[in-house]
C-alpha cells in the first residue's frame, strides 16, 4: 500500500511509523488514520517485527483531530464516517507499540499515545484534551484512559478546563515512562522497542493482553484471564526453550510458536 500521511519503515526487528502532515501539525483526518490503522495491523502480522514505535517528528506528535473535516457533520455522519471507531483498531494491535512523543499532543493526539502501550516524552512534549473548547469532548477514549492514568481530579481539570501538562508534569503524574532531550528520543524509543522485540514474543502479547485486562476491566476478570494465558504458554515452544535455557545458563532461541 502506498502511504500519503505517514511513513513507515523497518529498522531490524522494529516498525517504526512516523505521521506526515506537517502542514496541518500531524491533524488526524480520516486518511491519516485509515492509513495508519493499516500500517500497524501489516507491521502485527509481519514476523520480522517484534515492536513498533510511533512518532510524528520532533516538532509535533498530533496537534488534534482535523477539525475542518468533522465542523459541519451530523450526528449521523459521524456514526457512519466511523472516525472514532479508527482509534480501536490501534488498541487492538497484539505487539508491544510505543509512543514517541515530542511537542503537541493534543485531542486525539493525545488519544492515540493514550492508546499505546507505553509513551517516551521529549522534553518539548506537551499534553492536552482541549475538546471542550470547541465544544465536543473526547471521544476516541480520552475521558476513559487519562482517567485511569492519572487519576480523576487532574483528568477533570484537563478535561473541562483545558489544562496542559508539560513532559516533566506527565512523567510526575505518571502519564509517560520517561522523559528525554529531543536528540534522543527517537534513538531510545528504537532501543526499549528492540529490547521487547528481543524477548519471547507469545509471552511478551500475553503479558500485554493481561495487563490491559488489568487497566480495562475488573480485579476478578483479570485474574482469570492472566490465569488463562499463563497455563496456555506452557503449551508453547518458547515456554520449554526459555525455561531449558534458563537452567542451561545460555540464551535463549524464541521461535514465536
Amino acid at each position: 500500500m502506498e502511504y500519503t500521511s505517514i511513513f513507515v519503515e523497518r529498522r531490524a526487528r522494529v516498525g517504526l511509523i512516523t505521521l506526515h502532515r506537517p502542514q496541518a501539525l500531524n491533524a488526524l483526518n480520516q486518511v491519516l488514520l485509515t492509513e495508519l490503522t493499516q500500517a500497524l495491523l501489516d507491521l502485527d502480522a509481519d514476523e520480522s517485527i517484534g515492536a513498533m514505535v510511533l512518532t510524528g517528528g520532533e516538532r509535533v506528535f498530533a496537534a488534534g483531530a482535523d477539525i475542518r473535516e468533522m465542523a459541519e457533520a451530523s450526528e449521523d455522519e459521524m456514526r457512519q464516517k466511523g472516525f472514532v471507531d479508527l482509534f480501536d483498531r490501534v488498541r487492538r494491535v497484539k505487539k508491544p507499540l510505543i509512543a514517541a512523543v515530542s511537542g503537541f499532543a493534543l485531542g486525539g493526539g493525545l488519544e492515540l499515545a493514550l492508546a499505546c502501550d507505553m509513551i517516551l516524552a521529549s522534553e518539548t512534549a506537551r499534553f492536552g484534551l482541549p475538546e471542550v473548547t470547541i465544544g465536543v469532548i473526547p471521544g476516541a477514549g480520552g475521558t476513559q484512559r487519562l482517567t485511569h492514568a492519572i487519576g480523576k481530579y487532574l483528568a477533570m481539570e484537563m478535561i473541562l478546563n483545558n489544562r496542559h501538562l508539560t513532559a516533566a508534569e506527565a512523567a510526575q503524574f505518571g502519564l509517560v515512562n520517561r522523559v528525554l532531550p529531543v536528540e534522543r528520543l527517537l534513538e531510545e524509543s528504537l532501543a526499549l522497542a528492540e529490547s521487547l522485540a528481543g524477548r519471547a514474543p507469545l509471552a511478551v502479547r500475553s503479558a500485554k493482553q493481561a495487563v490491559n485486562q488489568a487497566f480495562e476491566g475488573s480485579l476478578s476478570e483479570g485474574l482469570t484471564e492472566e490465569r488463562d494465558l499463563f497455563y496456555h504458554l506452557f503449551s508453547t515452544e518458547d515456554q520449554k526453550e526459555g525455561m531449558r535455557a534458563f537452567l542451561e545458563k545460555r540464551k535463549p532461541e524464541w521461535k514465536g510458536k
